[in-house]
């Protein structure tokens, strides 16, 4: 039996008899080749070959073996001739079953080959499984080779004009681009957002001894505008909004005096019970929004944990678009809830969902916790980021069988003189599904308090008191930008790509340099606006939504037989229209002048350009080349936060070139402040010509803080770190502080702590740097060091076992590798960490890790 992983290997053959062969393939074993050092010898001068697709023949792909699978293979052949039956068992969707084919063609078996599927790794499913056995499916495989070729031709053929047009390296790619537009498009309605201000009164009542809060709703027949009653992008009251009026607020603060000596009595009351409903079990696209909402994990990290829990059988398979749950999973859920929390928390009937996406399949079922029992998270044995997301699953499908939550919804309004106010509340009745799982939140428990906000008993006619009044000010908000939770939910809304590929979408977008992170948000760059903008203006429909979700619908109907795959993709690449001679034809008429030019309209006289070294702006565009001034952009600015008033400054520091702020007082150099690719920061002396002499010091500017406020004072104070604290009392050797990528910290002999916000980098002392490095340590995410293991016999470095999100695992330097489940870590030595670095190194590759310069 071959599957992908050996995690998944290992959790099968507990389920078989000891003649059945478990192996790996370790994923795909065929791809088309990445670069011209893996096309076969025999068709070396082969143009089409660097397409990887021979177009002219039928379409016919290019197969190779990547070198990093041929042991694999012959793994797979040596046991193969063992055995008088081969079960392929590769995932249940179309690349499992991709898979499973170029296993057949790589293999070349003599015995018999059945495919086999299942949802799930247990018992059960396994033995199941065994019984309904197929052959390898070529619809779907003809499907998925599609998909394949498809993203080949559109990334093989626009990336070679991207790098002619804006500059080498970019690339475009048949969901990437689409989902590229979509944050760009966001950032374009952030560029045209006109703010508005408004103000409003906040009033804090009392009926007895109880208050509560309550706001001005409206003065005389007009109602107050809020946020929601402006044109976002006039800044003005939305054109046909009859007996609206907006506060000003010489205007509010005026009322404010008037209603302080007024009487507020209550002018009505209503009380609505309302009931809420459970959202369905997960499909892949909510698992991946919900775990970004609430454990803050990517849509990548949310996969591969949810991969691993699969493959060790605690979760049914995590790539599906249907809610459905199966019989067995309906009372698995309804025994766990009677059991858990009493018959009245039981829904009254079955709850079954469907899917509301575009071109979903509901052959599939949701994602939930394996098996006829669900195992409670307590008793599962995981931990860390493993056991919150079964949790998150486990919880999610326990609360789609249980009863709705039933509210009193309670609102008020309040008379004082020619005004009414108004205020709200809510009680939860019964909290039915929220006692076990509330959308957003990681505490139901707290969440549950949260939700219900209380207000006094009230009567018609009755006079509170009025304890407080503000006359507050408000200014309305830009669209904010996508998260990978909000991005993920309009591509799944818009049809575009399958949601088993958003994970890789979403990195791929940012590892090009097209979208950054900032907190949460994902941030375009000008380089992803550069791109999206020529693939606009010259080939429209391969950034369109509905274009692209066409698409997607045609690769459902080839998976089920309703199109043939070879005129799908003749008239994609060869027809009249297709994208071959649109490419051709374009590409005599692109400008790259015009292509490397980002327009944002809000800037004006001003040139925006991309670059070798990213974006820069030009100021006297066109004119000769001694009037022009050219000066980088950093990367933290984002398009749309990239006003006149910054570019100015920018501009000016350009021209004005290294200006002294002042002298070192104790090396006698110049201090200048500067700007660069990465920011503004101040620098101690002059960079010198030789490559080989050392460089100046540096230091980032903080964060808030302009060129043009830099004095000598803080450019000194920036410029002193590192500082070196004292002698460790113990090793003698030194102890120093500075500020790193992740904020301020101290460092002893390769031993790193970062310091508390209480702490100041530039005041903390060696007594307090003690203290720091006698905790526990804690690295990225939280890891905790579990045992030092010595240092490396190569560079003397320490070698760590570190607790980490994702379980134990091994650190050396940058290198970190995962220690094995089934490790003894009481026994777990140096000479058991050296060789999992080692193949971890080798894995990564020999990447020369280069230090970015900064540009003047």
């Amino acid at each position: 039996m071959i599957v992908e992983s050996p995690t998944k290997a290992k959790t099968i053959r507990k389920f078989l008899p000891k003649n059945y062969i478990v192996e790996a393939s370790m994923g795909h074993v065929r791809d088309l080749p990445q670069s011209a050092s893996d096309i076969p010898a025999r068709l070396k001068g082969e143009e089409w070959t660097k397409l990887g697709v021979n177009v002219e023949e039928g379409f016919e792909p290019l197969y190779v073996v990547p070198k990093t699978k041929s042991k694999v293979i012959s793994e797979l052949k040596k046991k193969l001739a063992d055995a008088d039956e081969l079960l392929l068992a590769t995932d249940e969707d179309r690349e499992g079953e991709s898979i499973a084919w170029h296993l057949l063609e790589v293999l070349k078996p003599k015995v018999p080959v059945k495919r086999m599927v299942f949802h799930e790794i247990t018992k059960s499913a396994i033995e199941k499984a065994l019984t309904q056995v197929r052959d390898v499916d070529d619809r779907l495989v003809r499907a998925q080779e599609t998909r394949r070729i498809l993203d080949r031709l559109v990334g093989y053929t626009l990336s070679p004009l991207l790098w002619k047009k804006i500059t080498f390296g970019l690339s475009a790619g048949r969901v990437q681009s689409v989902a590229l537009r979509v944050i760009i498009e966001r950032e374009r309605e952030r560029l045209r957002f006109k703010k508005a201000d408004y103000w409003d009164l906040a009033a804090k009542l009392a009926a007895g001894a109880e208050d509560f809060d309550a706001k001005l709703l409206s003065i005389g027949s007009s109602r107050i505008a809020s946020g929601k009653d402006f044109d976002e992008s006039t800044g003005k009251l939305i054109a046909g909004k009859k007996d609206v009026r907006t506060l000003e607020e010489k205007e509010a603060k005026e009322l404010l005096a008037r209603l302080k000596a007024a009487d507020f009595t209550v002018q009505s009351v209503e009380e609505k019970p309302t009931t809420s409903r459970p959202s369905p079990p997960f499909i892949t696209s909510t698992l991946q929004q919900e775990a970004n909402r609430k454990l803050g994990l990517s849509a990548k990290e949310a996969m591969r944990t949810a991969q691993s829990l699969y493959e060790q059988g605690f979760i049914t398979y995590m790539r599906t678009d249907s809610p459905n749950l199966s019989q067995e999973a309906l009372r698995a859920a309804r025994s766990a809830i009677e059991s858990l929390y009493g018959k009245d928390y039981l829904s009254e009937e079955v709850r079954q969902f469907t899917s509301k996406a575009k071109g979903a399949q509901e052959a599939h079922e949701a994602i939930r916790p394996a098996g006829a029992e669900f195992q409670h998270p307590k008793e599962t044995g995981l931990s860390g980021i493993e056991l919150a997301l079964y949790e998150l699953i486990w919880k999610r499908t326990m609360a789609t069988q249980m009863a709705e939550a039933r509210k009193l919804s309670v609102s008020t309004r309040i008379a004082a003189a020619d005004t009414v106010f108004s205020a709200s509340g809510s009680r939860i009745l019964f909290p039915g599904f929220l006692r076990a799982y509330v959308e957003g939140s990681d505490d139901p428990e707290a969440a549950l308090e949260d939700r219900e906000v209380a207000l006094p008993k009230l009567a018609v006619g009755q006079k509170l008191k009025l304890n407080k009044l503000d006359a507050e000010a408000h200014e309305t908000k830009p669209p904010a930008r996508f998260t990978e939770a909000s991005l993920v939910q309009t591509l799944e809304k818009e049809g575009v790509g399958r949601p088993s590929t958003y994970a890789s979408i979403i990195g791929t977008i940012q590892d090009r340099g097209y979208v950054r992170r900032q907190g949460n948000a994902l941030v375009p760059t000008f380089t992803g606006f550069a791109v999206t903008q020529l693939l606009e203006r010259h080939f429209e429909s391969l950034v369109d939504t509905g274009f692209t979700s066409k698409m997607e619908e045609s690769l459902d109907e080839i998976a089920e037989g309703k199109v043939e795959y070879l005129p799908y993709l003749k008239g994609f690449f060869l027809g009249k229209d297709g994208l071959q001679k649109r490419v051709e034809a374009q590409d005599k008429k692109i400008d790259p002048t015009e292509s490397r030019t980002v327009d944002l309209h809000h800037i004006k006289g001003i040139d925006i350009k991309i670059g070798r070294y990213g974006a820069y702006v030009v100021k006297n565009a066109g004119a000769k080349a001694a009037e022009e001034v050219h000066a980088s952009i950093p990367e933290d600015i984002a398009p749309a936060d990239l006003t006149e008033a910054s570019i100015q400054e920018i501009i000016e520091t350009s021209e004005k070139g290294p200006q002294s702020i002042g002298k070192d007082p104790d090396t006698g150099k110049d201090i200048y402040c500067l700007i660069g690719r990465y920011g503004a920061y101040v620098q101690l002396g002059e960079a010198s010509e030789d490559k080989e002499a050392p460089k100046p010091r540096r230091a980032s500017l903080p964060k808030g803080v302009s060129p043009r406020d830099v004095t000598l004072e803080l450019a000194l104070k920036w410029l002193s770190l590192p500082r070196e604290l004292g002698v460790h009392p113990d090793t003698k050797k030194p102890i120093n502080c500075n500020v790193g990528r992740f904020g301020p910290y101290v460092v002893h002999d390769g031993n790193f702590r970062s310091l508390k916000k209480t702490d100041d980098v530039y005041t903390v002392t060696l007594e307090r740097a003690l203290e720091l490095l006698a905790e526990e340590k804690k690295g990225r995410g939280g890891a905790s060091v579990v045992k030092e293991l010595g240092k490396h016999p190569a560079d003397d470095k320490p070698v760590q076992v570190l607790d980490g999100k994702y379980g134990m695992y091994v650190k050396h330097g940058k290198t970190n590798a995962t220690i094995p489940k089934d490790a003894d870590l009481e026994k777990f030595t140096i000479a058991d960490a050296i060789p999992l670095l080692d193949a971890r190194e080798k894995a990564d590759g020999a990447k020369t890790k280069k230090g970015r310069g900064r540009k003047r």
